[in-house]
């Protein structure tokens, strides 16, 4: 069935309640430390920064001065651009530096200059996509991906954008940067997997709950059965302030749940979470490629759990996980999300940028069944 006006108003609601209060969990006294974020407005930024402020932190963040909403503590705002604009970093000192957007070496460098000698450690936010296959499990020791361009200190977002397969190698080359500047006594690697929940602008975990609450038929993709990996942006934002708090270092893969969960498992919590059940059409692999529908854009979360990626959504975190990493219920970041997104204007909610339109969806399930 699908969702009731009540039961949007709810979600919205919760989903309010749930983005100013942050997950607190770890509530052992904590000493305050001086803490820079750099990108703290973007996706996972402002949950750092609510979260830091909530248990006793002094923070800073580094931007273009884009954030909208009020902070609910104190906040110090520099404003500045990677792109060459970094002075107003210059001749300060803070206890740990998360850096959230960094996607090139030579942003890494640049900063370094400044900071090197002014902080205690460097979090770097990578990605999963550092590493150069996916065709096995595997945790941090694997190979990270080569780049093979020309000097990557020149590479710049024009170019990024351009050519997207250099993303994983350049963010590989960004942590050796990073691990060369300050030291690996001094810094953390963390490497996401998919990073859902409220507030994620691509909507490629979004496209499922707001899918399952428009009811009717879905087309799902696969037989159910292939491993899916995501982690809620806010479960990410406080474990890595946690890691800063503790000072740990070292590589870590950010992904979860905790457990395996299957492409069916995922849509089962989504559903529990914004109540609803849903009519799943299962599409067979072979019959998504041969009508040209993609993984993970057009299926959002999902990528074939064989051959070539196989091992893609079978990272092993155990690592993060024994250092405090800690989730969220999948169908409370499902209700929170489809919450959040009934708050963007209509136009917005219109389109979604992942996932199938309802037209090309609705052709699809007749071209299944002839």
């Amino acid at each position: 069935m699908r969702a009731t006006r009540r039961d949007l108003v709810r979600l919205s609601a919760l989903a309010g309640l749930t983005l100013a209060l942050p997950v607190l969990a770890d509530t052992r006294p904590v000493t305050p430390m001086r803490l820079l974020i750099l990108g703290g407005t973007g996706f996972i930024g402002p949950y750092q920064v609510r979260y830091a402020l909530a248990r006793g932190h002094h923070v800073t963040v580094f931007n273009r001065g884009r954030q909208k909403d009020a902070w609910p503590g104190p906040v110090e705002e520099l404003l500045g651009d990677r792109d060459g604009d970094i002075k107003a970093l210059e001749g300060r000192d803070w206890d740990v530096c998360i850096d959230n957007p960094a996607t090139l070496p030579v942003w890494v460098r640049d900063a370094a200059r400044v900071l090197k000698e002014h902080i205690g450690q460097y979090i770097f936010i990578s990605t999963i996509s550092a590493y150069a296959a996916n065709d096995t499990p595997a945790d941090e020791t694997a190979a990270l991906a080569v780049y093979k361009g020309d000097d990557p200190m020149a590479e710049t977002i024009k170019s990024l954008s351009a050519n997207p397969r250099l993303y994983g190698p350049l963010k590989a080359l960004s942590e050796k940067e990073a691990q060369s500047q300050y030291g690996e006594g001094a810094t953390t690697i963390i490497r996401p997997s998919l990073i859902v929940g409220p507030g994620d602008g691509t909507d490629r975990f979004s496209y499922w709950p707001v899918r399952l609450a428009r009811g009717g038929e879905i087309l799902a993709p696969g037989d159910g059965t292939d491993p899916v990996q995501f982690i809620d942006a806010r479960d990410l934002a406080e474990w890595t302030v946690r890691i800063a708090e503790q000072r740990i270092t070292g590589v870590f893969n950010a992904s979860g749940p905790s457990q395996p969960i299957t492409m069916r498992q995922m849509l089962t919590a989504i559903a529990e979470g914004i109540h609803v059940d849903p009519k799943l059409v299962w599409a067979p692999t072979d019959f998504l490629k041969a009508n040209n529908v993609s993984a993970w854009s057009d299926m959002p979360v999902w990528i074939p759990g064989q051959g070539g990626t196989f091992g893609f959504h079978r990272r092993d975190m155990q690592r993060a996980i024994a250092k405090g990493l800690t989730y969220r219920p999948l169908s409370l970041t499902a209700a929170d999300t489809l919450g959040w997104f009934q708050t963007l204007p209509a136009e917005r909610q219109a389109k979604l940028r992942a996932g199938l339109t309802p037209d090309r969806e609705a052709a699809l399930l007749v071209k299944l069944r002839t």
